[in-house]
């Protein structure tokens, strides 16, 4: 009979105890999909960082679909989660404590409420202290996050934003997509786009509202520390919220999304420049637009999950 110590641990969505425990290895093909194998918890005492997903995508211009994106992140992250972060010198699991808060109820029946409705739901977890970590859902869903963590923090926020697109076109107060959200930031003050960068760009928008634009063009020609340097002398000491569309990543890496834009970095290039993020003061995170109808092998998912696992080590640092 094998011995009991032997037998890997199933279910650890479920069974870990919680806080920060490091990396436990589970079977990747079985077990509940928290995100990294959390422990599932609506109860965020001791918590430092608390994963959401927001399962909407009816603000979306494009193919629809990301509704289903906190599914198959968190799918995703089982194919990852039995090893530490590569590219880190230390588990960030060892020093942050992260619960897998599950998915928000949308109110599908009242569309126009719902950006009020999870703002409130995140304004609560932000009231604990903690930091959280998004996973979309189409873009729209940052914007009731950076809601939520502006007014807590007091200030307008640093936004370090991974995007093919800027997100800035002009809309009417009210009329919120998943392209304006950063438009009405900036008027609303939520944003300081003097101290913000939008990196990955390479869609037309004349209009940068002030943000500081590097395009795909740049990031294919810099170095990931010249870019990383950058962003790093915008953003300063401000408090930071980094916002990760999968779309950045070119479409032969990262297929599964709706508005999918040829000509961006690979995800090796990707990687790079996030763990030299290091040192910036992330007070939240997400990563949004996956839409897994339209994925190859799983292969956007996968990228999504390590994006996600590399926002959890720059908050860890």
């Amino acid at each position: 009979m094998a011995d009991e110590h032997s037998k890997l641990p199933t279910d650890l969505a479920f069974t870990r105890k919680g806080g920060a425990d490091g990396t436990v290895i589970e079977p990747t093909f079985s077990g509940a999909m928290s995100f990294m194998r959390r422990r599932y918890s609506k109860d965020l005492a001791g918590a430092d960082v608390a994963v959401v997903g927001i399962p909407f995508d009816l603000a979306t211009t494009g193919r629809p679909g990301s509704r289903y994106g906190p599914r198959s992140v968190r799918q995703g992250s089982a194919m990852i989660a039995w090893d530490a972060v590569w590219g880190w010198d230390f588990d960030p699991f060892e020093r942050l404590a992260v619960v897998d808060y599950g998915d928000l109820s949308v109110p599908y029946g009242t569309p126009m409420q719902v950006a009020d409705d999870l703002e409130r739901e995140f304004a609560a977890i932000h009231a604990q202290g903690m930091r959280t970590l998004m996973l979309g859902g189409d873009h729209f869903c940052t914007w009731p996050v950076i809601r939520s963590l502006a007014a807590q923090v007091g200030e307008p926020l640093s936004l370090i934003h991974f995007d093919s697109h800027t997100d800035t076109w002009p809309a009417k107060d009210g009329e919120v997509d998943h392209g304006t959200m950063f438009y009405h930031a900036v008027k609303q003050g939520i944003v300081d786009p003097a101290r913000s960068v939008q990196i990955g760009i390479r869609t037309n928008n004349r209009d940068t509202l002030g943000f500081n634009v590097l395009t795909a063009e740049d990031v294919e020609s810099m170095s990931a520390d010249d870019i990383a340097a950058q962003v790093k002398a915008i953003a300063g000491d401000r408090p930071a919220y980094l916002t990760f569309d999968i779309d950045f990543i070119d479409p032969a890496f990262a297929p599964g999304t709706g508005t999918p834009v040829a000509g961006g970095p690979s995800t090796a290039k990707t990687f790079s420049i996030m763990r030299r993020l290091g040192g910036l003061d992330i007070r939240g995170a997400d990563v949004v637009e996956v839409a897994p109808a339209y994925d190859s092998g799983d292969i956007t998912a996968l990228a999504a999950a390590t994006v996600a696992l590399h926002c959890v080590a720059l908050m860890a640092v």
